[in-house]
């Protein structure tokens, strides 16, 4: 049955006016270097393999921004976010003349370069932390947060590490407590003490000189913790936003073990460091920020925009995946972003399962026209682009630490970071034929690849790569207003972009079940693509109907 519904115009102030900033009209895409492309034949991808597939990601599929998981040496304990040394590339994946060349080689192609960068903890083997484990009163004791244990014996606080168990592991060499968030091979620095905020800036400027764009920096808002290192209190039984079961870990409010407000002060100085590197186009910083409370992840933009650029945008992780609560979503984001900031969304990235697990083969495609349609800056995770699901990993074969720890594979990230998929042969041509991968390839790849795809105009890498060309020919889809359009069914979810006297229409149907919306905007519009991918030409808009999981991308022809 169909359902009618109609328009309310909405009113935004218009950016007509400004110069924008490389990062806003740009689509981000994450490659986990691990699981790209492996050159060399040792069933692991490498920074040369990134370097084999940029003329994919530049020319084929048309990204202008890639962000580089962690490439750093490492003991590998968290694959990567334990780093040994922050200045180098870990044998595995290159050399630093290597990175050199990706970085060369993508600029080349007008293509940005961001990093990642890891500055809330190192690896049990970092120098720093050898010497600081050392004694008690080596200069580097206080580059890391040690403490005696309480009166009666017990740890130093409640805090959980978010990989399970205590956040504080006892050193038998100098009978005090190390912190750490995460694994116990995973000690936080202490950036309170200035000598670590010097040498952490050190590295940043290290990478800059080598010709870098910017920086994601993981789990930005946990460097700073109470200072008294106080107790987290119980969480509430209902009403926190959490967008995946942690179990023990849920079960506290954590409120001094992450987001002291002093972490405001050591962003305000990455910015004017990251200005200093500036030229024409600023160096960016994005921000791993798991909050979901808008009003205080809006905080990380700086008071004065003078914070992150991006502190990224995990809310479609959380929300529950139907138009309302979408619409709700976004309309709260707008309606919360400091005035001057740029927005930016994802829907999946090596930490979560991925969005056509999540939601779907069918919708997974709705996803991807909300993501490159919506007002922001898009980061898109490497095999989103085909529609790759989680592969399942037999038990003898998982690798992530989390699960493995907390004694609960689902936990486990392994199956959203198995190997991209190439091609019809062996391995999928991620590696090469009778290479074993370090994850295996995903069970029926040979049609859900690259190059299955490329031939097959109806396929999800038909829709992204439509989606990206007009993204990136169009200065409204880029950068224009986003206006809410009010329709009354909670089935479809519907939008304009706008930039002067260019205007789309972005209109998605959440269901399996057809609707008819009544869209007042001008008589016709032209059909850019549809999720689909089997409609073309002039639509009537009094009367336009959506399949069941269709999404349209309509420009509207001016009154």
């Amino acid at each position: 049955m169909c359902v009618r519904s109609r328009v309310s115009k909405g009113e935004v102030v218009s950016r007509d006016g400004e110069q924008p900033l490389w990062w806003q009209s740009r689509v981000v895409y994450q490659i986990y270097p691990r699981s790209f492309r492996d050159s060399d034949g040792n069933g692991t991808g490498d920074l040369d393999g990134v370097i084999e597939k940029l003329d994919y990601l530049s020319d084929t599929l048309g990204v202008d921004a890639l962000w580089l998981s962690p490439f750093f040496p490492s003991p590998m304990a968290d694959f990567g976010y334990d780093v040994s040394d922050y200045c180098d590339v870990d044998p595995l994946f290159g050399d630093l003349a290597t990175f050199d060349r990706l970085v060369a080689e993508a600029h080349a192609r007008e293509m940005r370069v961001i990093i990642d960068y890891v500055p809330n903890h190192t690896s049990d083997q970092h120098p720093w932390f050898i010497e600081s484990r050392s004694s008690r009163d080596n200069p580097k004791r206080d580059w890391y947060v040690w403490r005696d244990a309480q009166p009666d014996g017990s740890l130093p606080n409640n805090w959980q590490a978010s990989f399970g168990g205590p956040s504080w592991t006892f050193d038998e060499v100098t009978g005090q407590y190390y912190l750490h968030s995460f694994l116990p091979q995973q000690p936080d620095l202490d950036w309170r003490n200035p000598k670590v905020k010097h040498a952490m800036f050190d590295v940043v400027r290290f990478w800059l000189e080598r010709g870098v764009d910017g920086f994601r920096i993981d789990v930005a808002h946990r460097i700073m913790k109470d200072p008294e290192l106080r107790d987290n209190p119980p969480a509430p039984g209902a009403g926190l936003v959490r967008h995946k079961d942690q179990g023990d870990y849920d079960a506290q409010l954590h409120i001094h073990d992450m987001g002291h407000e002093d972490v405001h002060e050591v962003y305000r100085d990455m910015r004017t460091l990251l200005d200093e590197y500036s030229d024409e186009q600023p160096r960016i910083a994005i921000g791993e920020i798991h909050i979901f409370e808008l009003e205080v992840w809006s905080n990380y933009y700086g008071g004065e925009l003078d914070e992150l650029h991006l502190p990224f945008n995990f809310g479609l992780l959380a929300v529950p995946w139907d138009a309302a609560a979408v619409r709700e979503f976004v309309t709260e984001l707008e309606g919360t972003i400091p005035d001057g900031a740029w927005p930016n969304y994802v829907v999946g990235n090596h930490d979560e399962p991925r969005i056509a697990s999540r939601v779907g083969p069918e919708r997974a495609r709705i996803a991807m026209m909300l993501l490159l349609t919506l007002r922001g800056t898009p980061t898109l995770y490497q095999g989103d682009e085909l529609g790759m699901q989680d592969v399942p990993i037999p038990p003898d074969k998982v690798q992530d630490p989390w699960g493995i720890r907390v004694g609960d594979l689902s936990l486990g990230r392994d199956p959203q970071r198995a190997p991209m998929l190439w091609d019809t042969g062996p391995n999928a041509g991620f590696t090469g034929p009778g290479v074993e991968p370090w994850l295996p390839i995903a069970p029926g790849h040979e049609g859900l690849n690259v190059a299955s795809q490329l031939d097959d105009p109806r396929s999800m890498l038909a829709l992204t790569r439509r989606l990206l060309a007009e993204r990136s020919a169009s200065p409204a889809l880029s950068l224009g207003d986003y206006l809410p359009v009010d329709v009354d069914s909670d089935a479809c979810m519907a939008w304009i972009r706008q930039r002067g006297d260019e205007r789309y229409l972005v209109a998605l149907n959440f269901t399996d079940q057809s609707q008819t919306l009544s869209l007042p905007l001008g008589n016709r519009g032209e059909m850019i693509a549809s999720t689909h991918m089997d409609r073309e030409g002039s639509e009537a808009l009094a009367s336009f109907c959506l399949r069941g999981n269709e999404g349209c991308l309509l420009k509207l022809t001016p009154a």
